[in-house]
């Protein structure tokens, strides 16, 4: 009878192998971790790398998401501010057209409109950690001067329009230039400034020209309406933002749920094989023990 001369080396190899395995499997009961290398599992690995990635993605979206909200919330509250201050001055306005008022009364209006152009102003030049909101991509400009003539130019950045991306993909608008709200983006007729500064003009002088205070005072009223829409685009986009980020975090949730599972170790299928190895090692040193006592003839059968 013939005896494959390697039977001792495989059995030897097979030996090697077992103790590796009992190495790793041990290993990945202390650590928690099955996949400590590439080598280990390169298609996990790989796996790995991708989620975590997207789990990477999730976080800075969601860290975004809470930064410009906050801005964004700011920009809300001043706007509301804003169409609180423009409703007063439309009320102011509306009384003084009346023609009850003397000259003495009417330039109060006058004084009354320059307190509430003062105010609009300041929330037109509003801040949020430092930086102007209002002034598009020239954030370190405050973009309206004492009269409401926007200073931060298209070059500068003032008309920008700034968007946050989702994971998804999708675009969310996150400010309105200040040009836009405040003066009608060139369309006088919409202009909150140049609306305030006619009626201010208007009330200042000894006499009032009622038609052309009338036509001011509607003038401020589509201002009015223009800012609220203005508002209304912000509102949604936090809207858009708040559901993006939940979203985000969902999934993000989920993928470290997936990446967890996909590394950790699985302690009842390890142990098992923990155990199986063990008892592998046991009987292949036996046959080893057993092929090393006397000649190797005497266990043949013939």
């Amino acid at each position: 009878m013939r005896v494959d001369p390697s039977y001792i080396n495989n059995l030897v190899a097979a030996l090697d192998q077992t103790q590796a395995n009992q190495q790793q499997y041990s290993s990945e009961l202390s650590g928690g971790v099955r996949v400590t290398s590439l080598g280990t599992d390169p298609v996990a690995a790989g796996e790995n790398v991708l989620l975590l990635n997207e789990i990477q993605q999730d976080d800075s979206f969601t860290s975004s998401a809470t930064n410009v909200t906050g801005q964004m919330q700011v920009a809300d509250t001043a706007l509301g501010s804003v169409i609180a201050q423009l409703t007063q001055a439309i009320s102011q306005a509306t009384s003084a057209n009346n023609g009850t008022m003397n000259s003495t009364q009417v330039n109060a209006v006058a004084n009354e409109l320059e307190g509430i152009r003062g105010e609009v102003l300041q929330f037109a030049n509003t801040s949020y950690q430092g930086q102007y909101i209002f002034a598009g991509a020239a954030s370190s400009t405050a973009p309206f001067d004492s009269t409401g003539n926007y200073v931060v130019t298209a070059a500068e950045g003032g008309q920008s329009v700034n968007y946050l991306t989702t994971p998804s993909g999708q675009q969310i608008q996150l400010n309105v230039p200040g040009s836009q709200i405040f003066n009608g983006g060139g369309d006088s007729t919409v202009s909150v400034f140049g609306a305030l500064n006619a009626l201010i003009a208007d009330y200042s002088g000894t006499t009032v020209d009622e038609t052309q205070a009338v036509t001011d005072t509607a003038t401020l009223n589509s201002a009015l309406n223009w800012v609220s829409r203005q508002r209304v685009t912000i509102d949604n986009s936090i809207t858009q933002i708040g559901a993006a980020s939940s979203a985000a975090s969902s999934a993000g949730i989920q993928l470290t749920a997936a990446q967890t599972n996909l590394m950790q170790t699985d302690v009842a299928q390890v142990s098992t094989q923990l155990s199986m190895a063990a008892t592998q090692q046991t009987a292949l040193e036996d046959t080893i023990a057993q092929l090393g006592s006397g000649s190797l003839f005497d266990k043949l059968q013939y």
